[in-house]
């Protein structure tokens, strides 16, 4: 008999079963009818927001209101129900400008405001999301041309959205958000008016901020008592309030130093649109009885007012850009030299009578494609040039540690050179490299001797040559100080292409004032701060700026410290800062012989509380630390840069604005 193992047993009935399998099952049934529809599925809603986005449909501007259609969600994107409050504005172009009457204005109104409470109102939920708020304005007609601004929410639950330009005329303003975040970098994080802008800067239908269009609501062309809502018209907050502005009654300087409100170009992008004398804007500063030439220049179709200003000699701006543009000079490296020449104070005192010195050779040319070198004493005796002098610097770690010597000679030479030289240097103050520096000023038209503050100045860093504290050396390698701003973040707002004082200008992001400010030339700088980088920072928002104080200056009161892209557009890297004291007496109330660590220094210019320095110190910060003999031979231990440098956890982006 046969015996099936069970593998072979499972096999066998396998088989039958497929066989069986392989047998017709019948043909296929009709198929079954239709079934019901399903119901519809909503999407999800929310009735609450962090965050209120407003997507417009639609606007209608009709006789007596005007009606709105959009569409509102939170910041996960979900569509909003709920909604409660809304609220509008419309600011007419009128003949005389953009303008929104007051309800108690006397006189003919224009424009208009309404809310979800205002009679006649109605803010209706037409599907999940989607809105229509009908906002009654009896002064508007069908088709009245003007700024219309929306915003929504504003309850507990539902945050209030960010502003909205929903429609605007063309050539409504010629200057831009562009222009006044170039100084002012970002209206809408800067608490500095209203409390906080953030609610009442705009965006446009793009989500592009819109600063302009949403101020000139409220900031109109016609002022209050005239028909306009607000007494400080658009023009006046341009031409006057950056000027002086009135506090409590009181006159009070805004823009305190070297801003030029005449330098149109500064704020207006494209040509200003009224160019009569009585019209909007001129009338700020301007009186209509002005000279027949004037009003015959403005009334002329070409007329460009910015153009007109700029060139005015009584101004002087374009005058001085020419002179700087027309010109640059050279400085030679530090050399010995046996020659005659008498060395004065500065009240024109002769010092001492010298017949050898360290030199530099000061060089003036023209620029272009072939530059012409200019005869330094003969721009000088006929009055075209004011002042010419230099410094010799000690040079280490690529700073600047000393100044050996800053009392001078005069020496001119047939060519045009002018050489500057020096009789004593002080071994102490000089690491083992020396430079030098130079300062030439040229008069312009409107020049006047005042500290140097005057006139268009030209400074130039010489290459360094080795030295033994005695002698010169014949090494020579580059001036390469680490300077992390951009050419233009002084000039920006500092636009008047003047001088600071002692004829420091602003140009080339203030690498003139290098020459006194930095880590060896010990300044006290009015007890703000050391060094270049940590005084600009005191003066603009640390103690330097009585932040915080009635008598604040300008930058305080009206720059957001936070906005660092104002200068450093290219960002910062604290791991590239040398590791090197600064002689530091700003910090210790005009008092020698102390240093603070450099990324102490600039970080303490503002945040100078118990709670910061502790925290700076903790990790390695020093400040007012005893000077030693080799101060600027020897390394810090602060380790801000572990943490706080660009793109580390808690990099200094984080906290502070890099990007426009």
């Amino acid at each position: 008999m046969k015996h099936l193992t069970k593998r072979k047993l499972a096999f066998v009935i396998a088989a039958a079963m497929g066989i069986a399998g392989c047998g017709s099952d019948g043909k296929d049934g009709q198929d079954g009818a239709p079934g019901e529809p399903g119901e519809p599925s909503n999407p999800p809603v929310v009735e609450t927001s962090e965050v209120t986005n407003v997507e417009m449909i639609n606007h209608m501007i009709e006789d007596g209101q005007v009606t709105f259609e959009f569409q509102v969600t939170n910041e996960d994107d979900l569509a909003i129900i709920g909604l409660e409050k809304a609220s509008a504005e419309l600011a007419a172009m009128t003949e005389n400008g953009i303008a929104r009457s007051r309800d108690d204005f006397e006189g003919t109104i224009v424009g208009g405001s309404a809310s979800e409470s205002t009679e006649g109102a109605s803010l209706t939920l037409l599907e999940n999301g989607n809105y229509e708020f009908i906002a009654p304005m009896p002064n508007v007609e069908a088709g009245t041309e003007g700024i219309v601004r929306l915003a929504v929410g504003g309850s507990d639950a539902i945050a209030k959205s960010r502003y909205i330009v929903v429609s605007k005329p063309e050539n409504t303003h010629t200057t831009t958000t562009e222009t006044c975040q170039s100084c002012h970098v970002d209206f809408a994080t800067s608490p500095v008016y209203h409390g906080h802008p953030a609610n009442y800067t705009a965006i446009d239908l793009e989500g592009n901020s819109d600063l302009l269009g949403a101020c000139m609501v409220c900031h109109n062309n016609v002022p209050r008592d005239d028909g306009g809502y607000a007494r400080n018209t658009m023009q006046k907050i341009g031409h006057i309030n950056h000027v002086t502005r009135t506090k409590d009654g009181e006159e009070v300087l805004g823009f305190e130093k070297d801003f030029a409100v005449t330098n149109c170009y500064t704020c207006h992008a494209e040509p200003v649109m009224n160019t009569s004398l009585a019209g909007n804007g001129c009338s700020d500063c301007h009186s209509t009885d002005m000279s027949e030439s004037a009003a015959l220049l403005s009334a002329n179709s070409d007329f460009d007012a910015r153009e007109f200003h700029v060139k005015s000699e009584k101004i002087g701006i374009d005058e001085r850009q020419t002179i700087r543009e027309g010109y640059f000079t050279t400085l030679s490296v530090p050399y010995y030299e046996e020659v005659d020449f008498t060395i004065y104070d500065r009240y024109g005192e002769i010092v001492s009578e010298e017949t050898e010195g360290f030199c530099t050779d000061l060089e003036l040319f023209t620029t272009g494609e072939t530059p012409v070198k200019q005869i330094i004493k003969d721009l000088y005796d006929d009055g075209t040039l004011v002042y010419t002098s230099a410094y010799l610097h000690g040079y280490y770690n690529e700073s600047l540690v000393g100044r050996p010597a800053s009392s001078y000679g005069k020496v001119d030479r047939e060519d045009g050179t002018r050489s500057l030289c020096f009789a004593v240097i002080d071994s102490d103050a000089g690491a083992n490299n020396l430079m030098a520096s130079s300062r030439l000023t040229f008069a312009d038209g409107t020049w006047s001797d005042d500290d140097g503050k005057n006139g268009v100045s030209f400074t130039s860093y010489s290459t360094n040559v080795t030295w033994s504290g005695t002698e010169l050396g014949t090494e020579e390698f580059d001036y390469d100080r680490r300077h992390a701003v951009t050419a233009d973040s002084c000039t920006t707002c500092h636009n008047n292409d003047t001088n600071f004082h002692k004829n420091g200008s602003y140009a080339e992001g203030g690498l003139d004032c290098v020459a006194c400010h930095n880590n060896g030339q010990d300044r006290s700088s009015g007890n703000s701060a050391p060094g270049f980088g940590p005084m600009v920072h005191s003066k603009h928002w640390g103690v330097g700026s009585n932040a915080g104080e009635d008598d604040a200056n300008a930058a305080a009161r009206s720059l957001n410290a936070e906005n660092c892209v104002s200068c450093h557009a290219e960002g910062i890297s604290l791991a590239e800062i040398p590791n090197q004291y600064m002689l530091s007496k700003a910090f210790n109330e005009g008092t020698a012989g102390v240093m603070t660590s450099p990324i102490m220094a600039n970080c303490f210019a503002c945040h100078n509380d118990a709670a910061a320095q502790n925290h700076m110190e903790q990790n390695g910060g020093e400040l007012n630390t005893p000077t030693t003999a080799d101060w600027f031979t020897e390394g810090t231990a602060e380790s801000c840069a572990t943490c706080h440098d660009t793109g580390k956890s808690f990099g200094i982006e984080k906290f502070h604005k890099f990007e426009r």
